[in-house]
């Protein structure tokens, strides 16, 4: 393993967990440090990191990341070790031995057979198990790739298909389970093959670019310059140009590969790191970090570029790679000399997020801080539209959105930044509604290495233009193609940058080992929450002239109307009760009348709540009760309001059997009127089948007489 980018060291005290950052890695690092090592391993299929001895190879799980975890152990024979990885299955267990030999491994019988390349051909420059029904393994050589099959029964691996090439050296990410194949003089020509579960799809091939620093200069392209990253479902090749001082990006299709543009870098050493989709350029050389957010329509940094700190990282939570990050304080005296090290010599940046410092046998996870992502832009939309697209800490960037919006509001913004905001979460909030991604309390999520993800590359069709489409639950897709890269951006700029789940359905999960875990798996707000978590608490807060809060929440009913949410009818509620407190009355009319408050029966309730200062409206209100139909409220309240009889002839006439005759006489007793007690009983003796011979007909009939004879006397 060989570090793609190197620095000299930092104090502690310049990267201890005190300093400003947006990028952090946890510590303590996983120690993966064993007596008679002979380096470290990276699998990243199983994600896996290996340790090999002599006669033994150890391995820790590196997914989820938990610095405490304990190894395994396998015996191998002794010998040299070039590359080591385990099958998919994790039954096999496959060492390059030469640049001739392979050796493979049944870790349950322990029986072991090698395969050999012809000296006089070509030489191995690698491997990878892949889950193609095509093969099982893929062995890189100078000549070409030879795809090979297992075979469980004999315990040999056989050769199926040989596509023949000349290679200089490769790149190979399980993650997109592509392989990138450089050849040529200045190895800038690529050949890719896409090795998944829904087939082999070999790209066209391509040249990337170089500039020269002198007129007959043509530097070489090496592997430490070219990283395949996935990025919200979507392959892309990231190149760096020493010369020109620029990262070039290529995005994959089925028929090309096109450049997509190009980042300034600021370092002859830089590192490529992908954090919860957002790319992060190690400018290691500078020792500071530039983030991306490539979904976005602008391609400028996410914020300022800051270096590379230290976090705490809780014994208690160690179980979970999702910790936040002001989990503990750390004393430079916890911190270990070669732990100080920031972008050390032997560091090695691994797809995606890990970091692996080969001398001292540690591996990072990297992180980021959304917090203070968050706080370094004043624009809320756009800080709101970038939490929103975050999964890795859906709870953190769903509690940041509530804080930012709840400022801004109380900050008195402008009303249209505020709109912004609220468009930018309703437009989530709906999107994850019709891809199931939102969730109330938590979903507990299993993935199995055995199946494997995949990302399948879509076809270009006749646009080439920058896009990105978002997969909600990048671990659990399926694998089909898209048709044409128009339909995606047609997609994405109607969708302005919101996370929804890729209409290709891109598979290509950023974690294939098999965990569970139990959290939030999308930062979207509903209305309800929005009621409960923001607008409630703000009027609560806010004081004075409540017009501007209205002026929000109109804000807000307009774009949930636009998105086609349903609001429930407490915020409308709340906005009766803010008009009302101003007496504005004549707004509140129009508000009814124009339906910018949907009818329901808490809104009519609220209505005839406040019809006792003002007729009119206690009317609105009795309206909006017999447009719902809601007949049985409405005869109540006439009732309530003494018209007995027109209660009656109501009653009757929407033929309301809910209400029971003693409510209306009890009324018509307590009135003193012996002529509407009269008329009651009258009503309910002609309409009523066998009132007559109920125990209310014969009571209310004794006190009608009583009542006659004292009027009589």
């Amino acid at each position: 393993m060989s570090a793609k980018a190197s620095s000299s060291q930092l104090s502690v005290s310049s990267s201890g967990s005190g300093g400003l950052s947006h990028v952090y890695i946890q510590h303590p690092p996983l120690r993966c440090n064993v007596p008679g090592s002979r380096g470290l391993f990276y699998d990243d299929g199983n994600k896996l990191l290996f340790s090999p001895t002599s006669d033994q190879v150890f391995s820790w799980k590196a997914v989820p990341f938990d610095p405490h975890v304990s190894p395994t152990s396998d015996s191998i024979s002794e010998g040299p070790i070039l590359s080591i990885r385990y099958s998919l299955d994790a039954k096999i267990i496959a060492i390059q031995r030469s640049s001739l030999e392979i050796q493979f491994f049944h870790r349950e019988t322990g029986q072991n057979f090698c395969h050999k390349c012809k000296p006089e051909s070509d030489s191995i420059l690698g491997f990878f198990w892949t889950d193609c029904p095509q093969c099982d393994f893929v062995l890189v050589k100078t000549s070409g790739l030879d795809l090979l099959a297992y075979d469980a029964d004999s315990k040999s691996i056989h050769v199926v298909e040989t596509k023949k090439l000349n290679v200089s050296w490769y790149v190979y990410t399980h993650e997109s389970r592509l392989v990138l194949l450089a050849s040529g003089m200045q190895c800038k020509t690529f050949n890719g093959f896409q090795l998944s579960s829904a087939g082999i799809v070999r790209l066209p091939k391509f040249e990337m670019v170089m500039a020269k620093s002198e007129a007959n200069s043509k530097p070489v392209l090496a592997d430490e310059d070219v990283f395949i990253a996935t990025i919200y479902g979507r392959i892309y090749c990231l190149q760096i140009d020493r010369v020109a001082m620029l990262l070039h990006s290529y995005r994959f299709y089925r028929d090309a590969v096109v450049q997509q543009g190009s980042l300034p870098i600021y370092s002859n050493k830089v590192a490529v790191s992908v954090v919860d989709n957002v790319l992060l350029i190690h400018q290691v050389g500078a020792k500071v970090i530039i983030l991306y957010d490539i979904f976005a329509d602008s391609r400028s940094p996410i914020s300022a570029p800051l270096p590379l700190l230290f976090r705490g990282f809780a014994r208690s939570n160690s179980s979970s790679s999702r910790s936040t990050a002001k989990d503990i304080e750390i004393p430079e005296a916890n911190i270990s000399d070669p732990e100080a090290i920031i972008y050390g010599d032997d560091w090695t940046f691994l797809v995606p997020d890990l970091i692996c410092d080969v001398s001292n046998k540690f591996l990072w996870k990297i992180h980021l801080d959304l917090e203070a992502i968050s706080a370094s832009s004043s624009e809320a939309p756009s800080v709101l539209d970038f939490l929103q697209r975050r999964k890795l800490e859906a709870s953190k960037a769903k509690q940041l959105c509530l804080a930012i919006t709840r400022n801004v509001i109380l900050e008195r913004r402008p009303v249209s930044t505020v709109a912004k905001a609220i468009d930018v979460l309703l437009m989530s909030y709906s999107l994850s509604l019709k891809t199931g991604s939102y969730l109330k309390g938590t979903k507990t999520e299993k993935i199995s290495h055995s199946a494997g993800p995949q990302i399948s590359i879509p076809q270009s069709g006749a646009s080439h233009q920058s896009s990105a489409t978002v997969d909600n639950e990048s671990m659990n897709r399926s694998g089909n193609l898209s048709t044409s890269d128009s339909e995606d951006n047609a997609q994405f700029n109607s969708l302005k940058a919101i996370s929804i789940v890729n209409k290709e359905k891109l598979s290509g999960g950023a974690e294939s080992s098999s965990y569970e875990e139990s959290q939030l798996i999308s930062p979207s707000i509903s209305v309800d929450e929005m009621y409960s978590l923001l607008f409630a608490p703000v009027e609560e807060e806010m004081v004075g002239d409540p017009s501007y809060l209205v002026a929000i929440i109109v804000e807000f009913l307009r774009s949930a109307s636009s998105e086609k949410i349903k609001v429930q009818p407490n915020i409308y509620v709340l906005t009766i009760q803010l008009l009302a407190r101003n007496e504005r009355y004549a707004e509140l009319s129009m508000f009814i009348l124009n339906k910018i408050l949907e009818p329901s029966k808490e809104v009519a309730m609220q209505l005839l709540e406040l019809g006792r200062q003002n007729s009119q409206i206690r009317k609105l209100g009795l309206d909006m009760l017999r447009q719902l139909s809601l007949h049985h409220d409405y005869v109540l309240l006439l009732v309530q309001d003494g018209y007995y009889l027109e209660a009656l002839r109501y009653a009757r006439k929407h033929k309301v059997v809910t209400v029971r005759p003693s409510l209306f006489l009890e009324a018509a007793v307590s009135s003193h009127d012996s002529q509407l007690l009269a008329a009651v009983l009258r009503f309910f003796s002609d309409f009523t089948p066998g009132f007559k011979n109920t125990p209310d007909c014969r009571a209310y009939c004794q006190i009608l007489n009583e009542m006659n004879s004292a009027v009589a006397v």
